[in-house]
């Protein structure tokens, strides 16, 4: 019986959630399968990807044939680096020491690109947000400003400079949004 490595769809529709699963090679794609070995998530960012190593080891180790995708999700994970190593170890090129060193050196490596890019993430977001209030901030007090009834000459001097700032501000965030149109 061939038995493949692959993903089996399940979520809505536009909303994707895939079980990574070892199937019969004859089974539907969301049909009957051998073992669920994890699952993948590919609506976060970065995409969230859970895994039983260690089952996917012994089934690569028993001839299952990953899919492309399954293939790069494996790879991701660790798993075929782990059979790579487990081969290793059979032929008797690595102690099961050294194995598990390499393994556990590479999988805190990964971890801590796959923060950096949580943490950039994060950090460009929040400072859309911060440059947007202050955007927003600008315009409300521009608007505060023409509104207010002018009582002194050397106030209304003073609030000139400010709404004129706002405006210019403003105006290329408009011009962006709706282009004039040519005559």
């Amino acid at each position: 019986m061939p038995v493949k490595i692959r993903l089996q769809r399940h979520g809505k529709k536009g909303k994707p959630y895939y079980w990574i699963v070892a199937a019969d090679s004859r089974s539907k794609r969301d049909g009957k399968y051998l073992e669920k070995l994890g699952a993948y998530n590919p609506n976060t960012n970065p995409a969230t990807v859970e895994l039983n190593v260690d089952s996917a080891v012994k089934w690569l180790q028993n001839g299952a044939q990953p899919t492309d995708t399954a293939k790069n999700l494996l790879s991701y994970k660790g798993a075929l680096l782990k059979n790579h190593l487990v081969g290793g170890v059979r032929k008797g090129a690595l102690t099961e020491e050294q194995a598990e060193a390499k393994f556990t050196a590479w999988l805190e490596e990964k971890a801590n690109k796959i923060q950096a890019k949580a943490d950039g993430l994060s950090e460009a977001d929040a400072k859309a947000k911060a440059e947007a209030l202050a955007a927003e901030k600008a315009v409300n007090e521009a608007r505060i400003a023409a509104a207010a009834p002018v009582v002194d000459e050397e106030v209304a001097e003073d609030a000139a400079p400010v709404v004129e700032e706002a405006k210019e501000e403003a105006a290329p965030a408009a011009e962006t949004e709706a282009p004039k149109k040519e005559e």
